[in-house]
């Protein structure tokens, strides 16, 4: 009977591949305010699973939701190569 230990070589072998390239890393930083608006926006919903809304809830839902198609916006806008209004060239 062989013990896993001897076979984790096979089963996952190590690899200096498993680190993100800086490419990848580029692309992960790129994403990450789209992917904080699109949290925000879950955690607003989330708080209305288990309770009405409030006048309150409805604004805090309205600007996240916002707060996403912005962000999708820009990062459309920078997979395009154009520019933003209202930025600096």
């Amino acid at each position: 009977m062989k013990s896993i230990v001897a076979l984790q070589d096979v089963v996952t072998p190590w690899s200096d591949g498993l680190e993100p390239s800086d490419a990848e890393l580029n692309a992960i930083e790129a994403e990450m305010p789209l992917v904080l608006a699109e949290v925000e926006l879950l955690d607003a919903l989330i708080v209305l699973l288990d309770r009405p809304t409030s006048e309150f809830d409805g604004r805090r839902i309205r600007r996240a939701h916002h707060r996403v198609l912005s962000a999708r916006r820009d990062a459309a806008n920078r997979a395009a190569g154009t520019q933003v209004s209202g930025d600096a060239a």
